[in-house]
């Protein structure tokens, strides 16, 4: 397999590492909890990085929003943050892998090609990390107050985007690791064959050298010119 499939194929794994990492910031149920009672469950409760809902039996759902930034918990303003900075990486992770990318006719050389390759490969993979972060530090606070003894408020659990998330993030890593070795292995040897200049044989004659080519040039014309006498 050459390195432009392979290419593709990294840029395929992040991007979609990306979308799967996108695609969690609406979806509820990051932590979950299930109130029982005798016979069935008589509601759920369940939060995000943005609202906090109840779910009763009868399917009824009442949410509150998270609005305000300063007066949220801190591991919660850490997270949007993160999640803001993993989607605008990955944004710009494949502008430039556009430009950056073998099938492509635009970016210039081979040489600068390869560089914006690996600035697009760098995107995901920071994205990545901070989305992985993100995910790491919620399922942190979820696991630290499940069991914490003197903690009496409700506790939750892990919902399904922490791990689709999870999944995302290291698919972007994944990806954008091959990328980046891909183009800068690429871009090394490059830089490596258009750095020669010429070969080492040929040797620059010096002053005595050109005198004594010079005497000898002469002395051979003066013996052609007494040759047949």
């Amino acid at each position: 397999m050459n390195s432009m499939n392979l290419e593709i194929i990294a840029l395929v794994v992040e991007f979609c590492g990306w979308v799967l990492v996108c695609c969690t910031l609406p979806i509820d149920y990051w932590k979950s909890a299930s109130l029982d009672g005798n016979i069935i469950t008589t509601a759920v409760l369940w939060s995000n990085l943005w609202k906090s809902c109840f779910t009763d039996s009868t399917g009824v759902t009442d949410c509150r929003d998270l609005s305000s930034i300063l007066g949220q918990e801190r591991h919660i303003q850490a997270c949007r943050g993160l999640m803001i900075c993993c989607v605008t990486l990955g944004f710009f992770g494949a502008i430039f892998a556009l430009f950056g990318m073998r099938c492509t006719r635009i970016g210039g050389t081979d040489t600068t090609k390869a560089k914006i390759a690996c600035v697009a490969g760098g995107c995901y993979i920071v994205g990545g990390l901070c989305s992985l972060s993100a995910y790491s530090l919620y399922a942190n606070r979820i696991t630290a107050i499940f069991f914490d003894p003197t903690y009496m408020d409700q506790k939750y659990e892990f919902g399904s985007p922490l791990f689709i998330g999870w999944s995302g993030s290291a698919l972007c890593i994944v990806g954008g690791s091959i990328f980046c070795l891909i183009n800068g292995k690429d871009s090394k040897s490059k830089r490596n064959i258009y750095s020669y200049t010429g070969g080492s044989s040929y040797i620059t004659p010096n002053r005595k050298t050109q005198r004594s080519m010079r005497e000898y040039r002469s002395q051979s014309k003066d013996f052609d010119r007494d040759a047949y006498v």
